[in-house]
């Protein structure tokens, strides 16, 4: 069976992605706020829908350093696949994203979670899945998060960047929890998935498309970070 390449079966599914996926990508100005570069690394927490994709997208984006798909929101106890599929919860699928803010700031990866990773117009739903759990949400870590996160979603309202109206719930992080082994990594390593063909990596293709300045071909891996 021929084989194909991450780029190309990405290519093929944004294609696809452009009549069959209700997520569409949307070309968005920097935001016009945002936080100085700092010595160190950083971490944001970003929740836009089944996490595959939102992960895949931040782990093909330059400065990253690591994304991990988890969850936030909720108590400890329950932050479990099985548990969080409920709705019941209060948990919502998130990646949190580790970065040099040397190499891309918390604004445009801001930047990158709203016009590639989901749609931040529709309420408790993303593509094919729905409930709390599969929400928008930005979760700071401080008030210099919040601060940056609210008037970028203020300034893209007021200049009516989306078809709809803005419903990211911005909200303290009050603790994120790494979702189970079978889930990191999940569009690299199974990108023939009919789901992630469809859902995923048009927001791959999308983020190489839309913003080459901070794509990367090679995505930085949950499972090559906990062998090395």
């Amino acid at each position: 069976m021929k084989k194909f390449t991450l780029a190309a079966l990405a290519a093929a599914a944004l294609a696809w992605g452009a009549f069959a996926s209700a997520e569409q990508a949307v070309k968005l100005p920097p935001p016009a706020q945002d936080i100085a570069a700092s010595s160190g690394t950083q971490t944001a927490v970003f929740a836009g829908g089944c996490f595959w994709g939102v992960q895949a997208v931040f782990q093909h984006t330059k400065g990253v350093m690591n994304a991990v798909s988890g969850y936030a929101g909720g108590e400890r106890a329950t932050a479990k696949y099985e548990m969080v599929g409920s709705g019941r919860t209060g948990h919502a699928e998130s990646v949190q994203v580790t970065f040099d803010p040397k190499q891309v700031s918390y604004g445009r990866l801001l930047q990158v979670y709203f016009s590639v990773a989901h749609d931040p117009t529709t309420l408790n739903r993303q593509g094919p899945d729905m409930g709390t759990q599969y929400r928008s949400a930005v979760f700071y870590r401080d008030a210099e998060q919040k601060r940056v996160a609210e008037a970028y979603i203020a300034q893209l309202d007021a200049a009516k960047a989306f078809h709809g109206r803005i419903v990211t719930q911005v909200a303290p992080l009050a603790g994120f929890y790494p979702a189970e082994a079978y889930h990191q990594d999940y569009a690299t390593l199974h990108p023939e998935s009919p789901y992630i063909f469809i859902n995923d990596l048009p927001k791959v293709a999308a983020l190489k498309a839309t913003m080459p300045e901070l794509y990367r071909e090679k995505p930085v891996l949950v499972g090559a970070s906990s062998r090395s």
